[in-house]
């Protein structure tokens, strides 16, 4: 079954691999990134699961799974999936986020501990200065809210990208934001960066919390992202004290690059899970 129904949305989701019978793997939990959908992961589903059991929805409002309850915060998405992992009778899990996701990620961490085996945090969607959160916030508080996450996004893309894939990636992604729901995109952004999301998204405060992820943590980032936020590599490394904790960086790419480089991303992911500790 491809929907189920938690906290009063109809959430999609697939479930797929060699573990999906209960055997065999980690489970892999893929959460998208806010105003996206689980086809993000369409380059990681297949190499993930040839090993592991994986596990895409689409987060309440997202995709094909409806958001007529509830609110976006991260606190909220992630309680959707603490429930939908208890429902399909998953965890603990290895939570691969993407942005939001990543936040969502974290918070399943800290909040459901018996619920999560280790985080994969991409481009994760915290770490960001004091001061910039407040203006991103104020920049949807408009008419508009849709026009202004195609322009927040599209300039996270990649300006070095080029050709048919790369033009192909900007359009897919562009669309998707138009389609969505205006209130719902405003809701997205507002639940990450108003005041009441600083202590999971903004520095200082987001430091503590992260430091509570007591399970290994990967953080893959672009090293356009991290000089964005004034931050580096290590400034993850220290706030997750489990020693398979690890990050890496990577140059040259944009914010969704296990898009622009899935094989490269996959193994990266595929080899640093291989190294878990037996749980």
């Amino acid at each position: 079954m491809t929907y189920t129904v938690i906290n009063g949305n109809r959430l999609f989701h697939t479930d797929e691999g060699p573990g999906a019978d209960g055997t065999g793997g980690e489970t892999l939990l893929l959460v998208h990134g806010g105003t996206c959908d689980s086809h993000d992961w369409s380059a990681q589903i297949g190499a993930f699961s040839a090993r592991h059991r994986v596990i895409a929805p689409d987060l309440r409002g997202h995709g094909r799974s409806t958001g007529l309850s509830g609110g976006m915060r991260p606190r909220e998405l992630a309680a959707d999936l603490a429930e939908l992992l208890d429902g399909i009778g998953a965890g603990p899990v290895v939570v691969v986020g993407h942005s939001m996701g990543a936040v969502v990620a974290s918070v399943l961490a800290v909040e459901y501990p018996s619920l999560v085996r280790a985080v994969v945090a991409v481009e994760p969607g915290y770490g960001f200065e004091a001061e910039f959160a407040p203006q991103l916030a104020a920049a949807f508080r408009v008419p508009d809210p849709v026009g202004t996450a195609a322009a927040v996004l599209g300039g996270l893309e990649n300006p070095a990208a080029t050709g048919p894939e790369a033009d192909a990636l900007r359009v897919w992604h562009r669309r998707r934001i138009l389609a969505m729901d205006p209130m719902t995109v405003r809701d997205v952004f507002h639940g990450l960066f108003d005041e009441a999301a600083a202590p999971l998204t903004v520095r200082p405060g987001v430091e503590s919390y992260l430091a509570r992820r007591s399970c290994p943590v990967l953080s893959v980032s672009a090293a356009a992202s991290l000089k964005a936020k004034g931050i580096d590599g290590d400034w993850e490394a220290v706030l997750s004290p489990h020693p398979h904790s690890a990050s890496a960086v990577l140059e040259g790419v944009g914010h969704w690059l296990f898009q622009e480089r899935p094989a490269e991303f996959n193994a990266l992911v595929l080899g640093w899970l291989e190294g878990l500790p037996t749980a």
